[in-house]
């Protein structure tokens, strides 16, 4: 039982990437969690970590175990749930890594949404667009849009986002409402990556080598430069109806839309809490309903 017990505490301190951190987390003065960790060093005879002032590194033997341990936790774990009211009351802290723009316009308020249906549960929210690494960082669960590359990660689809074409209201007036997708290239258009466009409408697909001022890598900024009228933006319509219903943004081509965007739960293993299976399931439906 000491040695099942120094395995969670050893992938605490992973996950907080500190000592102290894990100590805050368990309860525990950090001086013994150090010294518990030395001493399932010394009974497997294998250093796990290598320690400096800042930080703390895994060593090769200490990743694969790592590896091996959390996942020995993880069934320990749910086994747990299994036989106690967590599954039906999910408790505890949540660390979710999204993207910015995504989580601030689209997910908090479905977050806000899931936290009065589960006030046990606590959020540490992550805003990156960067590359996580699930065993390295502190993080229970990461929400991705588009493609993914290949992994040993576990990525569940929760839905699909819609894209649409949107501009403002000045920048029609000055440049004029495109009536076909050909008349696109005589505009400015709002790019996130340089590359055609490719829309559809209900009997064809285009692709038109569109060009603009812009290039750039951000859903906010794409947003804003549109609300500015310095283009024709393809934009995921969910994230701007504030913007359509106060005349801030007008559809464009409304017939044509973009190829949707997939979105992802993306953990390290099939196995995961309750606390965590609730929020994808919770989610899977939001992106599902009608």
């Amino acid at each position: 039982m000491k040695l099942l017990n120094d395995m969670a505490l050893f992938v605490e301190v992973i996950k907080a990437n500190s000592f102290r951190g894990a100590a805050e987390a368990v309860g525990m003065p950090n001086s013994t969690v150090s010294r518990r960790i030395a001493e399932l060093e010394r009974r497997i005879g294998l250093r796990l970590l290598n320690r400096t002032t800042r930080r703390i590194e895994l060593t090769e033997g200490g990743r694969l175990y790592y590896e091996r341990c959390r996942r020995i936790v993880d069934e320990a774990r749910l086994a747990h749930e299994e036989l106690s009211e967590l599954v039906e009351n999910p408790s505890g802290l949540i660390r979710l890594s999204m993207p910015i723009d995504f989580g601030v316009v689209y997910l908090a308020p479905l977050l806000a949404e899931f936290a009065e249906r589960y006030p046990q549960i606590k959020f540490d929210l992550d805003l990156t667009p960067k590359r996580l690494d699930l065993i390295r960082d502190p993080v229970d669960l990461v929400i991705r849009i588009g493609a993914l590359p290949d992994s040993q990660l576990i990525a569940r689809p929760l839905g699909t986002l819609q894209r649409s074409l949107f501009a403002s209201p000045s920048y029609l007036a000055r440049h004029g409402v495109p009536s076909s997708p050909a008349e696109l290239l005589q505009h400015q258009c709002l790019r996130m990556l340089d590359a055609p466009w490719v829309l559809q409408d209900a009997k064809q697909k285009l692709s038109l080598a569109v060009q603009g001022r812009y290039l750039l890598n951000n859903i906010g900024m794409l947003r804003r430069l549109t609300l500015l009228g310095q283009g024709i933006a393809m934009l995921v319509d969910e994230m701007i109806d504030e913007d359509l219903t106060h005349g801030r943004l007008q559809r464009v081509l409304p017939n044509w839309k973009a190829e949707t965007l997939p979105v992802y739960a993306i953990t390290e293993t099939r196995l995961v809490p309750a606390k965590v299976r609730v929020l994808i399931d919770f989610l899977t439906d939001q992106f599902n309903r009608g």
